[in-house]
């Protein structure tokens, strides 16, 4: 049975990757955000808010396909 913790956690991710699959980086970032004051301890949330922080100060170009490219290990 999935907790309503979780459920809140899964609505903020959710509404996240539709804005960062949008570009809008600052927002989806916010919706991260919320997901880990739910769950501070949420993997996917975690990647995807530091994603989108490196997208706000380095935006993808235009054509961006939504692949995240690791240039550092």
């Amino acid at each position: 049975m999935i907790t309503e913790e979780k459920k809140k956690v899964l609505e903020h991710f959710a509404e996240g990757r539709k804005l960062y699959k949008l570009m809008k980086f600052e927002e989806a970032r916010d919706a991260f955000a919320k997901a880990l004051k739910v769950d501070a301890e949420d993997g996917p949330s975690k990647v995807y808010y530091a994603r989108c922080k490196h997208y706000v100060e380095n935006p993808p170009p235009e054509d961006w396909d939504g692949v995240f490219v690791m240039k550092t290990k």
